[in-house]
């Protein structure tokens, strides 16, 4: 980083302003890790945002630490997890814990004899299960899916997309020629056993180009060909 502000120092004179942002996002970092902090622990202002991405400072990007603990400390962690949560949360990061002993053993049991395990182990998921929610929280992902009569698929997006561009993460030509998303939340579409119960329980909504899709939303696209 020190070189790096050496060498914007030509573009300084010449009074190039990303250059001049740049110097001051720099400076500020090298204040923080000569403190011995990451990157990520200052508070970026919304109109810099562009410039500090395009710094791409290795400690600035997100984090997340995994706890791996005896198993009877599965559900809650012990000292150690709970010191390693609060360096993360200092550091802006995030932490989640598991135990690889009981992740191990969960992936040869079948499904049914899987969640007796945990229910007798005092836990409501497995820990794979909270290690991805954690990552899909941590970089702002959400999942959406869609529902045919051979296979059911699920789609990765940012959160606040919204609809066509949802629809475009499946084919450009649903973004493009799209006209509406036919929508039910994950929740009414399991409590209604399906569509067809989720419109009888007036569930089932018709939503346009505005529509922010939510997490868990199972998606119908109408569009143009």
């Amino acid at each position: 980083m020190e070189r790096r502000l050496t060498a914007l120092a030509k573009k300084l004179r010449g009074g190039d302003q990303d250059s001049l942002d740049q110097d001051r996002l720099l400076r500020a970092a090298l204040v923080a890790l000569e403190a011995g902090k990451p990157a990520r622990t200052l508070v970026i202002a919304e109109e810099d945002r562009k410039q500090w991405r395009m710094l791409q400072l290795l400690t600035a990007k997100p984090v997340l630490y995994v706890c791996n603990v005896e198993e009877a400390c599965a559900a809650e962690g012990n000292s150690q997890s709970a010191r390693v949560a609060e360096m993360a949360a200092a550091q802006g990061a995030a932490s989640v814990v598991i135990s690889a002993r009981i992740e191990e053993e969960l992936a040869q049991l079948p499904e049914d004899e899987a969640a007796l395990f945990l229910e007798e182990m005092g836990l409501h998921e497995a820990g794979l299960d909270r290690l991805i929610k954690a990552g899909y929280a941590l970089l702002g992902l959400q999942t959406y899916f869609t529902v045919g009569p051979k296979e059911a698929r699920a789609w990765t997006i940012t959160k606040g997309t919204l609809a066509p561009q949802a629809a475009g993460v499946i084919h450009g030509d649903f973004e493009k020629g799209f006209i509406r998303a036919e929508t039910v939340a994950y929740d009414d579409y399991i409590a209604g056993n399906g569509e067809a119960g989720a419109k009888e329980a007036g569930k089932f909504r018709v939503e346009g180009k505005t529509y922010e899709v939510k997490d868990g939303d199972v998606l119908h696209f109408l569009f143009n060909g």
